[in-house]
């Protein structure tokens, strides 16, 4: 399955400047996702990180892997409670390899380890090109955006 942008940005809670996922290419409903990230110098982030020599944040790749995370989620499990949950990151165990500049292609990929009734845990990777730059193991917790208030 592929999903564009418009699709993305309809199942993705952030909105700009907060936007990671540009493209799904993969998707196989309850196992994985692949995702694109174009990373352009008119980033916002880039002002301050560094203003000489830009840089992406490394929690904002860790950001678009959640993000890849919970379309895979959504799209895997709609009517079941994934399209009106919140999606509460709890855990991140993350290893960075190289850094992400502008021009590069973030390739996401995530992959499902276990799911509950209550959150899961994925395997997350970010490559440009060949070259692994992260990767990481997310958990997290659904909820009822009426628990919150």
């Amino acid at each position: 399955m592929v999903l564009n942008f418009e699709e993305v940005r309809r199942l993705v809670p952030q909105k700009y400047p907060f936007l990671f996922i540009d493209k799904v290419i993969e998707l196989e409903e309850g196992k994985r996702i692949v995702c694109l990230k174009n990373v352009s110098g008119n980033e916002p982030f880039f002002v301050g990180h560094f203003p000489e020599y830009a840089i992406m944040p490394g929690a904002l790749t860790l950001e678009a892997l959640a993000q890849a995370s919970i379309i895979l989620f959504k799209k895997s499990f709609q009517g079941k409670g994934g399209l009106d949950s919140v999606f509460l990151l709890g855990s991140v165990k993350a290893n960075f390899v190289k850094p992400v500049f502008p021009g590069d292609q973030l390739l996401l990929e995530v992959s499902v380890d276990k799911v509950v009734s209550t959150g899961a845990i994925v395997q997350g990777t970010a490559k440009v090109g060949e070259d692994m730059v992260a990767k990481a193991t997310l958990t997290f917790a659904l909820a009822d955006k009426s628990s919150l208030s």
